[in-house]
């Protein structure tokens, strides 16, 4: 089984009614790497798989893509538009979400399954974590990850007692947690992809600094390219929720120049400073 290792991701949530023309477009750039949920209140799942759906031809496959997407708990959904039996045991909501999400999607799998947030108590979580077990079983997801875990603890408990070991933490990177400095050290040394989200939004003080001005003039590129080509070189798998082809494309070609060492140890100051 061949698995892709995405070095950018393309977002998908609040798109709305755009959600299948801008997943279209995302693909024309270059992006092969999809971030979605099932969770109606700020996803359209169904707009994503029709942008899919649209883009594969002759010299784009299903087997080309990274699709990932969410089991989302009640606490995370809207009361009203619940994409499973609310009333259903945990094992059964994770079943019938991932249900949900290869129809939408008009896919036999997904790359990514998350569980968008920990729940409630530890019980409750390993419970929907054997349930996405046994959906990476049955073949309809190839790995698992977690979102939304900001406590090295929490993450520590999971992966102890994962029979299949997360391979993904997605989390929002910034100063309020330290931009996750402990639990990133711990994905290093357990193999697993550290993905962040709000990486420019959240990040003003960062990209407004005169070092980052600095690189962003040497280099003839803008100060959101430079930090995203930081993440990347330090092993983060940026999102990128853009709706500016503009900005997909320069996303898409930070890999087309390089920090050097010192450069790289003057972006580490911002992490270490927050």
């Amino acid at each position: 089984m061949h698995m892709i290792r995405p070095s950018i991701i393309y977002g998908t949530a609040w798109k709305k009614s755009n959600t299948q023309e801008l997943v279209e477009i995302a693909l024309k750039q270059g992006f092969r790497a999809i971030d979605t949920a099932c969770q109606p209140k700020h996803y359209d799942e169904a707009g994503v798989g029709a942008g899919i759906a649209a883009s594969l031809d002759g010299n784009l496959s299903r087997a080309d893509l990274y699709v990932q997407t969410k089991f989302t708990s009640l606490t995370g959904q809207d009361p009203n538009l619940v994409p499973y039996d609310p009333r259903a045991p945990l094992a059964d909501q994770v079943n019938r979400s991932l249900a949900a999400s290869l129809r939408n999607l008009r896919t036999s799998y997904v790359d990514c399954l998350l569980l968008h947030a920990p729940l409630e108590d530890a019980q409750q979580t390993l419970v929907v974590w054997r349930a996405m077990e046994s959906l990476v079983a049955s073949g309809a997801v190839r790995q698992l990850g977690i979102s939304n875990c900001y406590h090295l603890e929490q993450l520590d408990l999971i992966y102890k007692a994962a029979n299949i070991k997360p391979a993904v933490l997605q989390n929002r990177f910034y100063a309020a947690t330290g931009y996750d400095r402990e639990l990133r050290a711990y994905c290093i040394q357990q193999q697993i992809s550290y993905q962040s989200f709000w990486t420019l939004t959240a990040n003003p003080q960062i990209l407004a600094h005169s070092t980052v001005a600095a690189l962003a003039a040497k280099y003839q590129r803008t100060p959101e390219q430079v930090l995203f080509r930081y993440v990347t070189q330090i092993g983060i798998v940026p999102l990128t929720g853009t709706r500016s082809p503009a900005h997909m494309q320069e996303d898409l070609t930070i890999f087309d120049f390089e920090l050097d060492a010192a450069e790289s140890a003057m972006m580490d100051a911002f992490l270490v400073t927050a």
